[in-house]
């Protein structure tokens, strides 16, 4: 990795058309971004301002309601519902010694899945339907939203495919049914983390493909370059956080870096953001792709199927999901 003291921001128009240069072009500036810090901003992504204040809006609502009505939706077995403060620990983390929970709430909706959806049919891992608070206009808000980031993890796919030389055709099927996570995040205010240990979010890389995340203005986002150093990735009005993930990295054989993070939030204010994960289907094997194997670079990871890599982070960093005997 080189040494960065900033976050690109990258102008994603082209994925909107069907201008094969335009779209090849914005390929490169992926991959020069993506190969050297891992994150980005993007701008004229094409999802409207208004959605996107009104999940906000939809997740300060539910993040109001008394503990007991959020415990009514409480995360379930299939990771969709209420994920309570002090329940999810990095404890996989390999960028410190994670001790103390995450510091923070969420509520989280994944793909929704009918009775009789294929990977619900299948016995697919995490296949079934979403769980809903009792909330007026809740649920319309926060599909509208999670669809709308469906649609531009599609396109966002297809330019990271073209970034490492991959025929897109090939690459995104395996998108067509895809794992998808819509988390609606309120951290408290707290010290320090050099204080006491505590974090938003533990220093981690993402363990999937792409990260399109918005936030609010009180900031706590950081970026750590290869040095060690943190910078801050505060919002850009108008623009996307975007970053890749474990299973990117693997599948571009490590052109495309996935890059550690975390969040603090020691301003004496409630901060919100509303990442969304935009992975391949459960079934899908990951390696490295044929064209980012070669002699001089050998495939650098061994084949790993996405479902049973799921499982084992989930039971390991969720009190929902570890297993009895842990």
């Amino acid at each position: 990795m080189t040494e960065f003291t900033n976050i690109p921001v990258i102008d994603v128009t082209a994925i909107h058309g069907s201008d094969t240069a335009a779209k090849r072009q914005l390929a490169r500036e992926f991959a020069h971004a993506y190969g050297t810090t891992g994150f980005g901003y993007i701008r004229n992504h094409g999802i409207p301002q208004t959605l996107i204040d009104r999940v906000f809006a939809a997740s300060a609502r539910f993040h109001a309601l008394p503990h007991a009505v959020k415990m009514a939706v409480e995360l379930n077995a299939l990771h969709r519902g209420f994920i309570p403060i002090n329940t999810s620990t990095d404890v996989n983390s390999k960028l410190a010694d994670v001790k103390k929970p995450n510091q923070s709430e969420s509520f989280m909706i994944m793909r929704e899945d009918a009775a009789d959806a294929p990977d619900v049919l299948s016995g697919g891992y995490l296949s079934g339907p979403n769980q809903w608070p009792d909330l007026d206009g809740f649920q319309a808000d926060v599909t509208a939203y999670h669809d709308a980031l469906t649609g531009l993890g599609r396109k966002l796919m297809e330019i990271a495919a073209l970034s490492v030389g991959a025929d897109p055709a090939a690459l995104l099927p395996v998108f067509e049914r895809p794992t998808t996570w819509l988390r609606l995040l309120y951290y408290p205010p707290t010290g320090p983390v050099a204080e006491d240990g505590l974090y938003g979010s533990a220093p981690h890389t993402d363990f999937g493909c792409l990260t399109i995340l918005a936030q609010d203005d009180v900031g706590g986002l950081q970026v750590q370059t290869p040095a060690g150093h943190w910078i801050d990735a505060p919002r850009i009005p108008g623009t996307f956080v975007v970053n890749v993930g474990d299973m990117l990295h693997r599948w571009s054989n490590g052109r495309l870096l996935s890059t550690p993070h975390r969040v603090i939030n020691p301003s004496g204010q409630a901060r919100y953001s509303c990442p969304f994960f935009f992975d391949p289907n459960v079934t899908t094997d990951i390696a490295p792709l044929r064209c980012c194997v070669t002699e001089e670079t050998p495939a650098r990871f061994d084949p790993t199927n996405f479902g049973e890599f799921l499982r084992e982070e989930l039971e390991a960093g969720y009190d929902k999901h570890k297993k009895a005997d842990s």
